[in-house]
């Protein structure tokens, strides 16, 4: 008799993964407050979706809060990668608040296009998740503009002043395909929907589920490494199970990993969403060893070379201070 020679357990780990421009951005601006000013560091909301993140930092000294009115009058106050409506600016100057701006780029840009369609007359049909921190802060713009279209069941509530004067923006960490599906729908009823001058899905998020859906197409499992408020991280997940994972799970670390998601897997996904540390990561790995899968593949779908400059208020002070 011959034995079965058991299969090999592999790992296929998606590139790129984890952290994006945005995202090192707004950590470094954190960090760079601490250096700069010292504890504490007021940030409002959550800098990056990630519970890991937050701990780091309130270990260093920053305290997180959910409005600006919970910090003291003069404090530091860095607004996360999310963004904020013009009203958090406008409540933070009243309370003569010190204020570093950490707005994702591609957040901002986003913020631009609506007022500028809103100054045209526009009706603008925001895609994106209702109670999302960036898209109330997108909403803040222009909210006699914006109706927030939250889903494809949405669209056929959407009710508009001008079907010849509409656009279409979006929230920028949103699935890639189901945003196009929306889209179309939309388009359905309202056929001179105009599209943005630019996609609003960041590269970041573009790229990252582009990778997920090469690994996932080679393995029963794709675990993604993210928390459950990480929009792109949620997208990941949903990702993987439309382009062939049998199963998917997002966890926050290695230590929510359950050994009955391995039987009778032979490969396993592993990528991250973009606000994960690489050593988030790394633990993943380490634990899918003790379960035999050794053979660990990096598979490379796109490559990434953006950079953000800090916070024009924080770079002056920084420059300042070597002075």
């Amino acid at each position: 008799m011959t034995s079965k020679t058991p299969a090999t357990r592999r790992v296929l780990v998606a590139k790129p993964r984890g952290y994006c421009a945005g995202v090192d951005r707004a950590v470094q601006a954190v960090e760079k407050a601490l250096e700069q000013y010292g504890a504490p560091i007021y940030v409002r909301k959550q800098i990056v979706h990630n519970t890991h993140v937050v701990k780091s930092l309130e270990e260093r000294g920053a305290i997180f809060v959910e409005e600006t009115e919970e910090a003291p009058e003069g404090a530091i106050v860095v607004f996360s990668a999310h963004g904020v409506s013009p009203a958090v600016h406008e409540e933070a100057a009243r309370r003569s608040l010190r204020t570093i701006d950490a707005t994702c780029p591609l957040v901002t840009k986003v913020h631009n296009e609506a007022k500028r369609f809103a100054s045209q007359d526009y009706d603008i049909l925001l895609i994106g998740h209702e109670g999302h921190e960036e898209v109330e802060g997108t909403a803040g713009e222009a909210p006699d503009h914006i109706q927030l279209v939250d889903g494809l069941d949405s669209v056929g509530t959407v009710q508009v002043k001008d079907p010849q004067r509409l656009v279409w923006l979006s929230q920028t960490t949103l699935s890639v395909d189901e945003t196009i599906e929306t889209v179309s729908r939309l388009r359905e009823r309202f056929p001179n929907l105009i599209d943005p001058p630019s996609d609003d899905i960041c590269y970041a998020t573009q790229n990252r589920q582009v990778a997920v859906k090469e690994i996932a197409a080679q393995a029963q499992l794709v675990i993604v490494v993210g928390s459950e408020n990480s929009s792109n991280s949620k997208r990941l997940v949903e990702v993987a199970l439309d382009h062939g994972a049998d199963a998917s799970y997002l966890v926050d670390d290695a230590s929510l990993i359950k050994d009955e998601w391995f039987d009778g897997v032979t490969t396993v996904g592993v990528t991250s969403g973009a606000s994960v540390p690489e050593e988030l990561v790394a633990e993943v790995l380490v634990r899918l060893a003790l379960h035999g899968f050794n053979d660990v593949e990096e598979v490379e779908s796109v490559q990434e070379s953006v950079r953000f400059a800090l916070p024009h208020e924080l770079r002056k002070d920084l420059r300042a201070a070597t002075v």
